[in-house]
């Protein structure tokens, strides 16, 4: 039987990007349902608005915020944990507004192959379909996501905003009772020889470890 999925984002001053691909998150076809949940990090443009217009059109959108704490990781780990707090589904799959969706039938192709014997999947969007790469536990994904989450090089955004670069998989999925074991990687520090260290270990993994999954999707 197909899972139903809470799709759950973080967004900071990005009503433009709200406007042009959150509709793709709204629209998929997907018959056991499912509810996108975005957590306003406080923005100072117009995203608020944005998202009560939206509201009034796609009911299964919700929405909440985030008031700005000290701290860059600790604010993107708090807003992950009220967004998925909120969710009604046992499945949370966590992205970015930036990863649009490429069809209509993204959350149809995961539901058909999702591996709910894996504690965490990474998920991988191309042009022709995703790619779906399962871990049996969310510690043996944890060198993935704190070589994406922490990086040592920073980044400003057009609000001169620092945030550290999202790394290659475009979404997790993970079962809400996994989540703060996720979230504990959000904290840790890496210094440049752990990070060298993490590079080889996904290349150990990637060789001793079963395939991916890999799910065409029409368009």
């Amino acid at each position: 039987m197909k899972e139903s999925f809470s799709i759950v984002m973080t967004v900071y001053d990005q009503a433009s990007e709200l406007e042009s691909n959150l509709p793709a998150f709204l629209t998929q076809e997907y018959e056991p349902g499912y509810e996108v949940i975005v957590v306003d990090e406080t923005s100072t443009d117009n995203t608020e608005d944005v998202l009560k217009i939206m509201k009034n059109d796609y009911p299964h959108l919700y929405t909440t915020f985030l008031p700005k704490p000290n701290r860059q990781v600790t604010r993107r780990k708090l807003a992950i944990n009220i967004g998925s707090k909120a969710a009604k589904n046992e499945w949370i799959i966590i992205t970015k507004i930036e990863h649009k969706p490429i069809a209509s039938d993204i959350l149809q192709a995961i539901g058909q192959v999702h591996d709910q014997e894996a504690e965490l999947t990474l998920g991988y969007m191309g042009k022709k379909g995703i790619r779906l790469q399962p871990f049996d536990t969310v510690e043996e994904a944890g060198n993935h996501i704190l070589k994406a989450e922490r990086k040592l090089r920073m980044i400003f955004n057009r609000n001169q905003r620092m945030s550290y670069l999202w790394g290659r998989y475009d979404f997790i999925i993970i079962p809400k009772n996994c989540l703060v074991r996720l979230l504990g990687f959000y904290e840790h520090k890496i210094t440049w020889s752990h990070l060298i260290s993490i590079r080889f270990g996904i290349l150990w993994q990637s060789l001793i470890r079963r395939s991916s999954t890999t799910t065409l999707v029409t368009q």
